[in-house]
C-alpha cells in the first residue's frame, strides 16, 4: 500500500509541519481566513445559510465546534457544513483556475471546525489550511472532472479529510483510511451547476467539507475504508478515466528548501474583488472601465463579450443565463454580470437581489448581449482569466476594453488593506466597526493563538 496515492497523501499530511511553511505562505493563509470569515458573516442571513444553521443547531456536541455567528456547538462535521455554506454562498470566496476550477477556501470551514473540536493551536490550523489548499489545487492540476459530469467539489472531500486528519493528529494508517472513506462516497454531480441554479450551487462544497470531517472522525475511531481508493479495480481513477499518478509523484517529493517551499499552492490562488463567479471578474472590470467612458448608459445599444472556453462553458452559454430567475443563476451568468456592471457602475449584493436581476428592462437589454469564444483568450487560460468587452453606442461608436488579470488575481493580488476593506464592507453592517476590527486583529495574530476559541467567539452575531 506504500505506493498508492492515498498512502502518499497520508505521508505528506503527517509530515507537514508549521515550520516548513514560508512566512509568505503563513501570511497568505491569514489573508484567506480573514476573507472567508468576511464572506461568511456577510452571507449569514441568506436563506440557504439560515436553513443550514437551523438544521445544524438541532444537534449539540460536548466536544463540538461553533456554528459561526452563534455560541452553539454542534458536531464538527455539521458545523463545517453550516459554516462552509456561509463562506461560499455569496460566490465571493477565493478561486483556483486549472484543468478543474475550484474555490479552495471552501476548506477553511472544515479546518476551523476540526481545529476547535480538538483544541488545536492557531499554527496547527494554518498548517492544515495550507495542506488542504495544496491537495485540492494539485488535484485540479491533474484532471478535469466536470468533463465527466462530476462537480469540482469532489476534490474537496479529499482535501478536507486530510486537513481534518492532520488536526486530529491521526497516524499515517488512520489518515490513509480517512482518505479512503472520503473517496468512496465523494463524487458529486455537476448538475449542481447546470441550467437554472438552486441553493445547492453554494452548498455543494459544504457537503463535501462535512463528509471530509466525518471521514476523519470515523478513521480516528478505527473505521477502515476501501482501498486502493484511487487505483483499485472500481476506484476513483477507473471511474474518472484518468490516472492521477502525477499527483502522487508531486506529493512524494521531499519538502523543497528553495523557491516557494512546501504547501505553496495557495500562492497561486486568487481572491475575488466582486461577488460573482470568477470567470466574470475580468469582464466586470472591463465593463466598469467602459462605464467611466460613457456619459449615459442609456446610449448603449448592444454589448459583445469575447471570452475563453471555460468561461463560455460554465457561465456564458445556457439560455437561463440571459433570463436569470435565481440569485445563484444571476451570479453565474456572464451576460447578466457584465451588463449590470455596465449599467449600475457597481457589482454588490444589491445587483443580486431578485428585483434587480428579474427587472424586465434588464432582460430586454440582455437580448442584445452576445457571448463569443475567443481562441487567443482560451489559449491563455488558466494562466489568465481574460475577457474582452465591446459596447456599441447609439452614435455608432464601438468602445472596447480587455482585462487579462483582474483585481485579486494571483498575478494582480490585493493589498492587505484591500482584503481588510472587503472584510469591513461585509462585516461592519453586521457587527459594527469595533467588533469587526477585533476579528481582523485576531486573524493577523492567529499563528500565536493557543486555540481558535477566541476567534470563533468574536464572530458572534449578538453579544
Amino acid at each position: 500500500m506504500s505506493k498508492t496515492l492515498a498512502h502518499q497523501l497520508a505521508k505528506y499530511s503527517c509530515a507537514l509541519q508549521f515550520e516548513d511553511l514560508s512566512k509568505e505562505i503563513v501570511h497568505e493563509v491569514k489573508r484567506r481566513v480573514l476573507d472567508s470569515l468576511g464572506c461568511a458573516l456577510g452571507a449569514w442571513n441568506e436563506e440557504p445559510c439560515a436553513i443550514a444553521r437551523k438544521v445544524t443547531s438541532e444537534f449539540s456536541a460536548e466536544r463540538g465546534s461553533t456554528i459561526i455567528g452563534t455560541n452553539h456547538k454542534a458536531p464538527p462535521d455539521w458545523a463545517a457544513f453550516a459554516n462552509a455554506c456561509c463562506i461560499r454562498y455569496f460566490d465571493y470566496n477565493d478561486t483556483y483556475l486549472s484543468k478543474e476550477p475550484a474555490h479552495p477556501s471552501d476548506n477553511i470551514a472544515a479546518a476551523l471546525a476540526a481545529a476547535e473540536s480538538v483544541g488545536a493551536s492557531g499554527s496547527e490550523l494554518i498548517t492544515a489550511i495550507a495542506l488542504a489548499y495544496e491537495v485540492q489545487c494539485r488535484f485540479c492540476d491533474a484532471a478535469s472532472i466536470r468533463a465527466r459530469g462530476w462537480d469540482h467539489v469532489t476534490y474537496a472531500t479529499f482535501s478536507t479529510a486530510l486537513a481534518s486528519a492532520r488536526l486530529m493528529k491521526l497516524d499515517l494508517e488512520k489518515t490513509r483510511h480517512a482518505v479512503n472513506i472520503a473517496g468512496v462516497a465523494s463524487p458529486a454531480l455537476r448538475q449542481a451547476r447546470a441550467g437554472e441554479l438552486s441553493h445547492w450551487k453554494g452548498v455543494a462544497c459544504a457537503n463535501a467539507a462535512r463528509h471530509g470531517v466525518y471521514s476523519a472522525l470515523l478513521a480516528r475511531a478505527g473505521m477502515t475504508g476501501p482501498g486502493p481508493i484511487f487505483e483499485g479495480q472500481m476506484g476513483f481513477e477507473k471511474q474518472l478515466g484518468v490516472s492521477l499518478g502525477n499527483v502522487g509523484e508531486k506529493f512524494a517529493v521531499p519538502f523543497a528548501k528553495t523557491g516557494d517551499g512546501p504547501a505553496s499552492m495557495i500562492l497561486r490562488t486568487s481572491i475575488k474583488f466582486w461577488p460573482a463567479e470568477y470567470h466574470s471578474q475580468s469582464a466586470i472590470e472591463a465593463a466598469l472601465l467602459l462605464r467611466n467612458e460613457i456619459a449615459d448608459p442609456a446610449q448603449v445599444r448592444a454589448m459583445t463579450i469575447e471570452s475563453h472556453d471555460a468561461s463560455v462553458d460554465i457561465i456564458g452559454s445556457e439560455r437561463e443565463k440571459w433570463k436569470p430567475a435565481t440569485r445563484e443563476t444571476a451570479d453565474h451568468s456572464l451576460p447578466y454580470i457584465t451588463t449590470i456592471a455596465l449599467l449600475d457602475g457597481e457589482v454588490t449584493d444589491k445587483q443580486f437581489e431578485p428585483e434587480r436581476f428579474t427587472d424586465p428592462e434588464i432582460w430586454k437589454f440582455l437580448e442584445n448581449v452576445k457571448v463569443e469564444r475567443n481562441a487567443e483568450l482560451s489559449a491563455l487560460y488558466p494562466d489568465a482569466a481574460a475577457n474582452i468587452v465591446h459596447v456599441d453606442l447609439a452614435d455608432g461608436r464601438r468602445l472596447t476594453k480587455r482585462v487579462d488579470y483582474p483585481l485579486g488575481h494571483a498575478k494582480n493580488p490585493l493589498k492587505d488593506s484591500e482584503v481588510e476593506a472587503k472584510f469591513f464592507t461585509l462585516v461592519n453592517r453586521r457587527l459594527g466597526e469595533t467588533r469587526a476590527k477585533k476579528i481582523v486583529d485576531l486573524v493577523w495574530r492567529v499563528d500565536e493563538a493557543p486555540t481558535v476559541d477566541e476567534l470563533m467567539r468574536a464572530c458572534l452575531m449578538k453579544e
